[in-house]
């Protein structure tokens, strides 16, 4: 197939291009820079410079273009975000700009498109110890600086998943990890120090993002239209056990424990090493998608984070 990436230089991509090429699909590469497409190039992907979230400017920087399929993996996550401010232009990217692309996506005739999503759309809650099937509440209505990020994750999925015009697809992605540089960084704070366990630590899911790519491209060839998919490795982790594992991979020492509270001046990530507790499901995604990861805990993924 002939794919239209957006994001292409991002997190995900940096996996997903790779895969995309091996599956034998060409690739055109959504960037918003002259040396993002230099990259791109390099990389045997067709460039083309435009800001997904300039309506007319996108259309026309794809006239002449045609696709089979276009996946949205566009954010502005460049670190882990530390107040809800900060999340917001990811926000805007998940509504205006799968707004945008969609309507491009009708423009190149294609007739599938994924959409990156994510695990924390059920909530920065504790939901208990259980595992949530993509059958729960997803992205519901909330009042405070929450809401604002929900709200655009339900507009994100909405919009895909109700398309009359293409197959839709939503991957509700874990906590990114592996050789990437939000990763790269924990291990040089860890190094430094730096890194310390609050007590108590949240649950996240984490995906290696070699395993999320791999899912992507199984969404694109098996994925069913109107459908979400949970992808996140075999098994929810304690932030505490992550944190000390990542240390070891560094080689330095353990890190220290904290008081939670200490980590209320940045108030988005104390909600999310402090207050969550969340699980997810995959079992829809290995049956539907014939999609296993290659990382089943962040045990087995880590080492991987020093050796590329």
């Amino acid at each position: 197939m002939r794919i239209v990436l957006a994001g292409a230089t991002g997190t995900v991509s940096s996996e997903l291009v790779p895969q995309l090429l091996a599956a034998g699909h060409d690739v055109v590469g959504l960037t918003r820079t002259a040396s993002g497409a230099q990259r791109l190039r390099a990389a045997g992907v067709t460039p083309v410079v435009t800001d997904v979230l300039a309506a007319d400017a996108l259309l026309a920087a794809l006239d002449g273009h045609s696709g089979d399929a276009v996946i949205h993996q566009a954010t502005a996550i460049a670190r882990t975000p530390a107040f809800h401010r900060d999340l917001h232009p990811t926000d805007a990217l998940r509504d205006v700009g799968t707004r945008n692309l969609l309507r491009a996506a009708k423009q190149l005739g294609a007739r599938r498109f994924i959409t990156q999503s994510f695990f924390l759309g059920y909530g920065w809650r504790d939901h208990g110890p259980g595992l949530l099937t993509e059958e729960h509440p997803y992205a519901e209505p909330e009042r405070g600086p929450f809401g604002h990020h929900l709200r655009s994750l339900r507009s994100n999925e909405d919009q895909v998943l109700g398309s009359p015009d293409l197959e839709g697809i939503a991957l509700r992605y874990g906590l990114f990890y592996g050789p990437e540089p939000a990763t790269r960084k924990m291990l040089d704070l860890a190094r430094k120090r730096q890194l310390p366990i609050p007590r108590p630590a949240a649950t996240l899911h984490p995906i290696h993002i070699a395993d999320a790519a791999s899912a992507t491209v199984a969404a694109l060839e098996r994925g069913r239209a109107g459908q979400a998919y949970n992808i996140v490795d075999d098994e929810p982790v304690d932030m505490g056990d992550y944190l000390a594992a990542l240390a070891e991979t560094a080689g330095a020492p353990p890190p220290r424990r904290v008081p939670g509270w200490l980590l209320r001046v940045t108030p988005y990530l104390h909600s999310l090493l402090v207050g969550t507790r969340i699980g997810l499901d995959n079992s829809k995604a290995k049956r539907e998608l014939a999609w296993t990861p290659e990382y089943p805990t962040y045990r087995d993924g880590l080492p991987s984070t020093v050796d590329r």
